[in-house]
């Protein structure tokens, strides 16, 4: 390898004093890409980048990306600025997880699974939910295995599984009728999703409060996939990061806690999704120890550990949540009851503009119809009309939103038609900003 690197460089030098600096890059772009791994290949253009890149060139109000912009509560900033002035708290901590915040993990959530949780054995952490699906997909997928995506997915499931040389295999959530609002109203057809099971199949990926329809799934749903998954032998991946934003009185239901579930079932939290520090990247995995073993034994050859502090810190935001449950101190009955009232204002100003949105039921975002206001686009990429939309609307209009049909397989993006994605997890002023952008765009039309 050193001997190529070495002609390589030797080469372009050369190409350089003779064609000139543009030669030279094209060959470097060249033979950089026939260096890369085939599983590169696999993820395809991010949608984030596009997005998140032209919000920033245009100024326009960030209602995209799905990161709260409003701070997180000053007792979790407090605990990470204690543990790091704790020397002891700056180095290596377990690589299944910092043992403070394990065992409080098992003292919230006991109670939740409805059996004593092994902080030791039975959950591990990771650089955020992201790092805990990695891990999981790759210590459970082998070359071939078949492994069920629910669409509209969030983005990553579908790499990560053909990362691992697995066989993705879609079933999609439709309206049960047309004129649904309500993201309750987006269904799964039982017949359709246990076609989709075979012997191949390794695993399930489901996600719940959803994103991006903000859909929860309800007792009878989760049922449902439960007796697929037990009839098959199949595991469940469950992505529950937004499970405390839950809205209406609804229930958020863990398909673990269903009979005969705990034992094919991970389940998927999040630390920043839970305390509004997306930038903290702390996730958790929570099953049976046979299960969480192979996402740990990937976890170790990749991250190896988290961040010693932010464990820390989380630890101690999940004790405060534990002293404070059910009263007003309680970060996430105060957190869920103002991002229903975020959720309320934003569903009012799109309706005004002309919108039809699907009214979510927890998490952070909500999908709107934007077929009333009939625009058409001429797409010199023949893009789905979603992107055209929204690369229209964060230009000319000032409001930044993300095609769902980045969400969907390639054979499946038409079923978004010409919905668009919103995250309302902002702080008033940039929804207050939201509200003059739309106001002045109605009052242009």
């Amino acid at each position: 390898m050193r001997h190529t690197c070495s002609r390589f460089l030797s080469v372009c030098t050369r190409l350089a004093g003779v064609r000139g600096q543009k030669r030279t890059e094209s060959l470097i772009k060249r033979m950089a890409s026939s260096f890369a791994a085939d599983r590169t290949s696999v993820t395809g253009e991010n949608v984030w980048v596009e997005f998140t890149t032209l919000a920033a060139k245009h100024n326009a109000v960030n209602l995209g990306q799905g990161f709260p912009d409003f701070a997180a509560p000053l007792f979790l900033k407090k605990a990470l600025a204690d543990a790091v002035m704790n020397d002891p708290l700056n180095q290596y901590t377990r690589s299944m997880g910092h043992l403070r915040l394990v065992q409080v993990l098992a003292n919230v959530f006991s109670p939740v699974y409805g059996r004593q949780l092994n902080p030791l054995t039975e959950m591990f952490t990771a650089v955020g939910g992201y790092g805990v699906l990695f891990s999981l997909i790759h210590g459970l997928v082998n070359p071939g295995d078949e492994v069920i995506i629910i669409e509209p997915f969030f983005d990553c499931y579908l790499p990560m599984v053909k990362m691992a040389n697995g066989i993705p295999k879609f079933v999609s959530m439709k309206l049960k009728n047309e004129g649904g609002t309500s993201a309750k109203d987006f269904v799964l057809d039982r017949d359709e999703l246990a076609a989709a099971f075979s012997p191949k199949t390794k695993a399930i990926i489901i996600n719940t409060p959803h994103n991006p329809l903000g859909k929860v799934y309800s007792r009878d749903e989760l049922t449902m996939i439960a007796e697929l998954c037990k009839e098959n032998n199949v595991v469940c991946i469950s992505d529950e990061v937004y499970e405390w934003l839950v809205f209406d009185g609804l229930e958020h239901i863990k398909i673990a806690t269903l009979p005969g579930m705990w034992e094919r079932t991970v389940t998927v939290g999040s630390g920043g999704k839970t305390f509004s520090a997306t930038g903290w990247k702390l996730g958790w995995a929570i099953g049976p120890t046979e299960l969480i073993k192979c996402g740990h034994d990937v976890l170790v050859q990749t991250t190896y550990t988290c961040p010693t502090p932010i464990q820390e810190a989380i630890a101690v935001g999940f004790e405060h949540e534990l002293a404070a449950k059910g009263t007003d101190e309680s970060y996430f009955k105060g957190l869920s009851l103002s991002l229903a009232k975020k959720r309320d204002l934003l569903v009012k100003l799109l309706t005004e503009a002309g919108m039809k949105p699907i009214v979510p039921e927890g998490g952070y975002f909500l999908v709107a119809d934007t077929a009333p206001l009939n625009l058409t686009f001429k797409s010199e990429k023949n893009d789905p009309y979603d992107y055209e939309f929204c690369r229209w609307f964060t230009k000319e209009r000032g409001i930044a939103c993300i095609p769902p049909s980045a969400f969907y397989s390639d054979k499946s993006k038409h079923l978004t038609d010409k919905l668009i994605r919103f995250c309302f997890a902002k702080k008033d002023s940039t929804l207050e900003a939201a509200v003059a952008q739309l106001k002045d765009w109605k009052g242009q039309n």
